[in-house]
């Protein structure tokens, strides 16, 4: 890449309140980067000493960082269940773009990358439930004025997909403006239009020639997040699918503590570098959301006891959505409301210490308690949450809370999210090829 690094850092943008992780840019002291090598990249909390992307004015409390945090899952998690709500009455071909609906909201990194050429800068939200990719363009009518937009007219490699294209068939909402496909989607008061175009994408050490995209043409009915979205979803416009014969559908992360200080966490492309020793559970299908991540969970212990859960609670039916994902873009746990009353009341019983509340958190104990691990069980694997996995502790340390919560009375909820601080300091793999996802502690230090 002719502007950056050669390779793709991750970051988030807690300025715009969606991210939670940023790239640190000072080159000296504590701050200085990393060198990222090969499909290697490295990843920073938001919050972090070195963050140049934090608010001018952040919150007083860390830990109001994190009730904030959890307030924006809601609006998440709420999406992703209204899209399995709609499963059962449709039978309607899988479109992949529409993941990317309302994923903005919380989608939990973003991505330095270029596209065209010569390469146009920008950060792209990532997103693990999405495959949608999209870039606010320079004719943009709405969209913010803090965009990086993308000139095409800069570009000698763009292209403007006709409507009888074969991308242009698998996108929701879609009509012709002349002879471009154009399409719109939607996510939360906002709508955004688009043209489908092509380009050279540019990441890492590579460049994937004739990339599909959007170029966002018009934004309205609310802000857009200035970086625009690149999906690692499962669907075939998705990052993994344009891009498998370079990284083979196959990538893992290592998600940094919240408070990190330096380039602790790191995305790793391709089957290169992934661990050998792994413990594994199967992929699942979903035929109406094929892009989710779906695992079969079987059982929730906590401390050494396995929970009585109604297996419905866990169990996975690809007709109404439900089971369990893995997701990067919801900050805590939500469980479905039997599994989430199992987990707490056992959690309560064993803490066994007068119990308060803070936010969206129920279960919260002030001074020093003993805590309990939790431990989700998977065909195949098991993955124990240590200390920090399980609570969030006030900057002053007298309150911890369960750092979970049951999924929200009002939605249709069926699902189950194992969510990014739960994955924290773990190395999870997704192996597409394989049809597997491997789950293995690791700290997140290089």
């Amino acid at each position: 890449m002719a502007l950056y690094s050669p390779f793709l850092v991750l970051l988030a943008t807690l300025p715009s309140l969606f991210f939670p992780f940023t790239l640190a840019i000072s080159s000296t002291g504590l701050c200085s980067a990393r060198p990222d090598h090969d499909s290697t990249l490295h990843i920073l909390p938001t919050y972090s000493p070195c963050s140049p992307l934090q608010p001018s004015t952040p919150p007083s409390r860390f830990l109001d960082t994190l009730l904030f945090l959890s307030n924006r899952d809601v609006s998440r998690f709420s999406y992703l269940s209204s899209l399995l709500a709609a499963a059962p009455t449709s039978h309607r071909s899988f479109v992949p773009i529409a993941s990317g609906r309302n994923l903005l909201q919380s989608s939990t990194y973003v991505a330095r990358a270029s596209l065209g050429t010569p390469p146009q800068p920008f950060l792209v939200a990532l997103d693990i439930s999405s495959d949608a990719a999209w870039f606010p363009c320079s004719s943009c009518s709405g969209c913010t004025s803090s965009s990086a937009f993308f000139s095409p007219n800069r570009s000698s490699s763009f292209v403007s997909l006709p409507c009888n294209s074969p991308q242009c068939s698998q996108l929701p909402n879609r009509s012709c403006s002349g002879k471009t496909c154009t399409f719109n989607l939607t996510y939360g008061a906002a709508s955004i239009s688009s043209s489908l175009s092509q380009d050279s994408l540019s990441l890492a050490a590579d460049s994937i020639n004739s990339y599909t995209f959007g170029c966002v043409v018009s934004a309205s009915g609310g802000s857009i997040p200035p970086q625009g979205l690149l999906g690692l979803g499962r669907g075939p416009l998705s990052f993994l699918s344009q891009t498998k014969n370079l990284y083979f559908s196959t990538f893992s992360y290592c998600l940094p503590g919240f408070r990190s200080p330096n380039f602790a966490g790191t995305l790793r492309l391709g089957p290169s570098g992934q661990p050998k020793r792994i413990h594994t559970t199967p992929l699942l299908s979903n035929p109406h959301r094929p892009s989710l991540y779906y695992v079969n969970m079987t059982a929730i212990r906590v401390g050494r006891k396995r929970l009585l859960i109604p297996p419905a609670a866990l169990a996975f039916n690809p007709l109404t959505g439900a089971g369990t994902i893995f997701d990067s873009g919801t900050m805590f746990t939500r469980l479905v409301s039997p599994a989430y009353t199992a987990v707490r009341d056992e959690f309560r019983r064993r803490v066994n210490s007068p119990v308060t509340s803070l936010g969206g958190f129920d279960t919260c104990y002030n001074g020093s308690v003993v805590l309990p691990t939790i431990t989700f069980e998977f065909d195949g694997m098991n993955m124990t949450l240590s200390e920090e996995n399980t609570v969030i502790h006030s900057s002053s340390g007298t309150l911890s809370c369960l750092a979970m919560a049951s999924a929200p009375d009002n939605v249709n909820s069926v699902l189950n999210v194992i969510a990014s601080m739960q994955q924290q300091n773990h190395r999870v793999v997704f192996d597409l090829p394989n049809g597997r996802v491997g789950v293995s502690r690791e700290p997140c230090t290089s």
